[in-house]
């Protein structure tokens, strides 16, 4: 703990007094892994957690004497623990301010009093003892010390026959393992964290100033630093600031929002105070969570910017790839900068020191991204049909790797990106899906031995004869080799360079052997990507053609861990994987016993299960998802999903699932009759193999006839019991989403209904992960949709967690959510408790969201609010600004808000003191402007609203001047009856207006409303002739002027 905690925690300058503990993200992750670590020292080491601290543990407290109750002796300042030590001194002593702890037993108690000031007091204790260790096991073990020393007092305890000793070594050895685990976690942390250089800041601001400026298809008004002036590190950031990392500060201007202030520091791009009023000097302090880069940022802050940004896209990513390799060359140069803490100065010196020993003996070693990049370049030449894997790598420019030293490596270094590590459920492959670069950390402690044998064994490999290779592959498999150290063991002696050259030797058992090893050490995503730099890829999927199952097997179980992230994917489609590993699954049915009985043989059922297995990694790449149903995999896919091996069905049915996402997948899967086999594997007791079927049918029933396939083939009771069981977080987010899609049929909804699986989607509203309430809320939504629903969501209390829910930030939950809320606002006693609840009010402040898909869906929900609430008018007015900002979103670009919109509008404009306001606001222009569409949708909801507005004042003539008439006469040329129903009553107000008749006769509109009168629409009918009534007047009008 004090090691970590010295190195590794982020302190304050100490300035008058001691230095504090800044509340940054990494000194919240290791005060959070401390208070676990405290928490469960009671229940897990019992007789160390009644171990006496050589000296307590002080420090100023917010505590009150209330908030312990039994074991203590509480008075109205002070607590006193009854708990003593052999000299009768309570363990627990709180005098108001001060607390004092001497064992770890009343430091857990300490903490469950605390109860959400856990945090705030864990850091006050470390603030206040800088040096724990030394306070829990005396000055011997200060961290000041070395390590060494330490461990030979530990070596002194253990001699000493002493019960108390022997509680204090086992004490101190849970100190060093947590002082471990805050290292590795940390560590881990860490490499995961944005770093960002004054460079590649430099290059997206000068890029963005390119694409700024005045204009509608400009990304930005304005971008500039608030300084002019630059340091010789390329920094703007005063000094002082500069020690935090902070690299400059820029002004921008987006089209639709005010002036940004943003601070661009090494850990990533935030908004801050902005400058001050009086001095015009910046508030430093951050006021956003922080993003990866400016452009990110700037996404999520501004609608226009990400829409334009959109559009300038493939220019932008073409410079900014430019700018990218520049810096890189530059890179190999000069040495990158990197924001320095005061923490860390004495590491960075402690490597450059180390670096520049080792420097002149490593600078003439090749380096293999260096060689795999050039080879990717040669075949990317030589097979131009592969140029569309650019989608695969963005401009992505490898880093040449440092050479590993041979000594005394790095113990404590912990693998990066363990989200590569696990094949995600998302079918298709996110930018984050990148090869982070590899960090180290220098380690303490002396390397285990099996480090030093393991690379004894690698130079047998290298020198020795067929039976030593052989041997000494056997002795490496005896080591444990999941574990981290044993696998750097082998790399960094150059072990891999040597299994993967015994891959292409001619013997069978050097190749197994050498496989059994890459299998097993692959699961470090560090390994995986050298096995692919030093060109492991190709040789394994040449292996793949072996006539040996047992080499095929370990060939394509390697593959699927090596191809988890894009380039290896890449390389195995190149090399023909793809194809071989279809002709994998096909195995058994090409072996000379027929194919039901040899399916179900022990090997052949392993090759097929090894093939599906790699196949489930590539085929998160849509150019392999292609590959493998262009190769025929979908039918082999199909028949083996009929086997009841579940070690096989589990895989097969994951690609399936990831290939779902596609189109032409889910057309095939529809003609190869699937859908009956995953329904039947839905009653299966394997939880993982339920997801996935869950999630292959969530994927699949987009489409209207499969929905009737899971309804006919019995799916939907198991997918409504699957969801009592709601342990399995994954498992239940891919159960409601199969629900939520299935429900877009009618007779799905009836079946659930029967099932009670409404009443057990209410009870899911609460205390669940965002991706399950995004799929129960999208369910409910559409099984609101009936009366008999929207009353059992009513009497189930549904109502009530549907309206908490309109305060989310999830784009995907709101969309759900308010149509779930408007579907039940029809019902006019549901409608009365979401008025009650303040429903409506906060619907329309979603109004006010960036994206256009929650504005549009809070606009549908606001319908039938509005014309089921009750007194609605008065209601509406009593939202400040509401109206103007109703009115002022028909400027916007999407036709979905448009429309949604327009329909508001037209439920508002019943209430005539409403209309009133927004023909103030200028929606007679604005719907007029609108007019000149073709789209139907939009068009329905536009007639209803000009033909609602023409009941105010002189609307009907603003429109004529406006040309709104024209344009809706062509609307009558539709093929939708909607259509034609609104137009025709909108022409019918419109008529009322001499000039707007004329413009109808000019257009054509008397032979098309002629046409509609017949029409079977009663509505139509009337409006039609009306409309011919109002213009026929008009006619006989000016002929009797003429004559008279």
């Amino acid at each position: 703990m004090g090691v970590a905690l010295t190195r590794l925690a982020q302190w304050t300058a100490a300035g008058y007094g001691t230095g504090t503990l800044e509340m940054t993200p990494l000194n919240e992750v290791i005060l959070k892994e401390i208070i676990t670590f405290v928490e469960g020292f009671l229940f897990k080491h019992h007789q160390e957690a009644q171990f006496v601290f050589m000296e307590p543990l002080e420090w100023k407290t917010d505590l009150k004497p209330s908030a312990f109750e039994s074991g203590y002796v509480v008075s109205e300042t002070t607590v006193k623990s009854e708990e003593v030590d052999k000299n009768d001194q309570p363990l627990l002593f709180l005098s108001i301010p001060q607390i004092q702890v001497r064992s770890f037993g009343q430091l857990a108690h300490m903490l469950y009093a605390a109860k959400d000031a856990k945090l705030k007091e864990v850091q006050a204790c470390i603030e206040a003892n800088r040096d724990p260790v030394a306070k829990i096991l005396g000055s011997d073990f200060s961290t000041m010390n070395e390590d060494f020393v330490a461990l030979n007092i530990i070596d002194k305890i253990t001699k000493e026959d002493d019960s108390e000793s022997e509680t204090k070594m086992k004490t101190a050895i849970l100190l060093k393992q947590l002082d471990l685990h805050l290292l590795n976690h940390t560590l881990k942390y860490v490499s995961l964290q944005i770093s960002l250089n004054p460079g590649t800041v430099k290059k997206d601001i000068e890029l963005l100033q390119r694409f700024s400026g005045k204009g509608d298809h400009t990304v930005l008004e304005s971008i500039q630093y608030t300084s002019d002036y630059e340091f010789s590190n390329g920094c703007r950031a005063p000094p002082w600031r500069q020690i935090r990392g902070e690299i400059c500060y820029v002004l921008v201007k987006p089209h639709d929002v005010e002036t940004l202030c943003i601070t661009c520091s090494a850990e990533g791009v935030f908004l801050n105070g902005g400058k001050t009023d009086d001095k015009e000097e910046i508030n430093y302090e951050r006021k956003s969570e922080i993003y990866k880069d400016l452009v990110t940022f700037l996404k999520d802050k501004s609608v226009k910017f990400s829409e334009n940004m959109s559009k300038q896209d493939i220019r932008f990513n073409e410079e900014q790839q430019k700018g990218h390799i520049d810096e890189a060359s530059r890179k190999e140069e000069a040495p990158s900068y990197k924001a320095i803490t005061g923490s860390e100065k004495s590491i960075v010196e402690k490597n450059q020191i180390n670096f520049g020993k080792t420097h002149m003996t490593k600078r003439l070693e090749p380096s293999l991204n260096w060689r795999a990049t050039v080879a990717d370049f040669k075949e990317q030449k030589s097979t131009p049909k592969d140029t569309k894997d650019q989608e695969e790598k963005h401009g992505r420019l490898e880093k040449a790797r440092q050479s590993v030293s041979h000594g005394r490596t790095q113990m404590l270094r912990k693998s990066v990106d363990k989200g590569e590590d696990i094949i995600s459920d998302s079918s298709s492959e996110s930018e984050e899906d990148e090869e982070p670069t590899e960090h180290r950390q220098e380690a303490n402690a002396d390397l285990p031995s099996e480090y030093w044998q393991i690379q004894k064994l690698v130079k047998y490999l290298k020198g020795g004869n067929q039976t030593a290779t052989v041997i000494a592959l056997c002795s490496m498999r005896d080591f444990n080799l999941s574990q981290e150290t044993c696998q750097l063991a082998i790399r960094d002696v150059g072990g891999l360079e040597v299994l993967i050259n015994l891959l292409d030797t001619d013997e069978v058992k050097c190749k197994i052997g050498s496989l059994k090893i890459l299998k097993e050490i692959s699961y470090n995503p560090q390994i995986r990507r050298n096995i692919v730099d030093l060109g492991g890829l190709p040789i394994m999927v040449n292996i793949l053609d072996s006539p040996h199952k047992s080499l095929k097997c370990l060939a394509a179980e390697t593959i699927a861990n090596v191809a988890k992230f894009k380039r290896a994917r890449r390389v195995v489609r190149q090399h023909g994987g793809i194809t071989k590993l279809v002709a994998l699954l096909d195995c058994a049915h090409n072996s000379a016993e027929p194919f039901q009985s040899s399916l179900y043989e022990t090997r052949d059922v392993e090759v097929a299960r090894c093939g599906a297995l790699a196949l489930w990694s590539c085929s998160k790449s849509h150019s392999n998802k292609e590959a493998i149903r262009k190769a025929g995999g979908i039918p082999l896919l199909a028949r083996l999903l009929k086997t009841s091996h579940e070690s096989m069905l589990i895989p097969v049915v994951g690609t399936l699932q990831e290939c779902a996402s596609e189109e032409n997948y889910r057309a095939a899967i529809k003609a190869e009759r699937i859908i009956e086999n995953l329904v039947k594997n839905l009653n299966s007791e394997n939880e993982q193999l339920q997801e996935h079927c869950a999630m292959a049918i969530y994927q699949c029933a987009e489409d209207e006839e499969t929905r009737d396939l899971v309804r006919l083939h019995g799916g939907l009771k198991p997918l409504a019991s699957l969801l009592n069981n709601t342990d399995n977080k994954e498992r239940l987010a891919a159960v409601t989403g199969a629900i939520w899609k299935c429900s877009i049929s009618k007779e799905n909804v009836i079946k659930f209904r029967e099932y009670k699986a409404i009443e057990t989607l209410v009870g899911l509203l609460t205390d669940q992960p965002e991706e399950v309430l995004v799929n129960v809320v999208g369910a409910l939504g559409e099984c609101c949709q009936e009366h008999e629903n929207r009353v059992i969501v009513r009497k189930c209390g549904g109502i009530q967690p549907l309206v908490n829910l309109l305060v989310g930030i999830n784009q995907a939950l709101l969309v759900n959510v308010t149509k779930a809320v408007g579907s039940c606002a029809v019902e006019p006693e549901s409608m009365i408790i979401i008025d009650r609840l303040d429903g409506v009010r906060l619907l329309w402040s979603l109004l006010k969201n960036p994206h256009p898909d929650v504005k549009a869906s809070a606009a549908w929900a606001l319908c039938p609010c509005i014309e089921n609430a009750k007194d609605a008018g008065e209601m509406v007015r009593s939202f400040v600004g509401g109206l103007e900002l109703v009115v002022n979103l028909l400027k916007s670009d999407n036709k979905e808000v448009l429309a949604s919109i327009c329909a508001a509008i037209t439920n508002i404009a019943k209430d005539q003191e409403n209309l009133a306001v927004i023909t103030d606001h200028g929606v007679v222009p604005l719907l007029s402007k609108l007019a000149n569409t073709n789209n139907d949708r939009l068009r329905r909801h536009l007639a209803e609203a000009i033909s609602r507005c023409c009941m105010w004042g002189r609307n009907r003539v603003a429109f004529g001047e406006h040309r709104a008439v024209a344009p809706l006469v062509r609307y009558l040329k539709s093929n939708d009856t909607n259509v034609h129903r609104a137009t025709a009553q909108a022409l019918y107000q419109l008529s009322e207006d001499a000039d707007n008749c004329i413009t109808m006769h000019e257009n054509g509109a008397v032979k098309l409303l002629l046409d509609m009168v017949g029409s079977p629409d009663q509505d139509l009918q009337e409006a039609a002739a009306g409309c011919i009534s109002n213009i026929r007047r008009l006619a006989l009008a000016t002929e009797k002027a003429r004559y008279t």
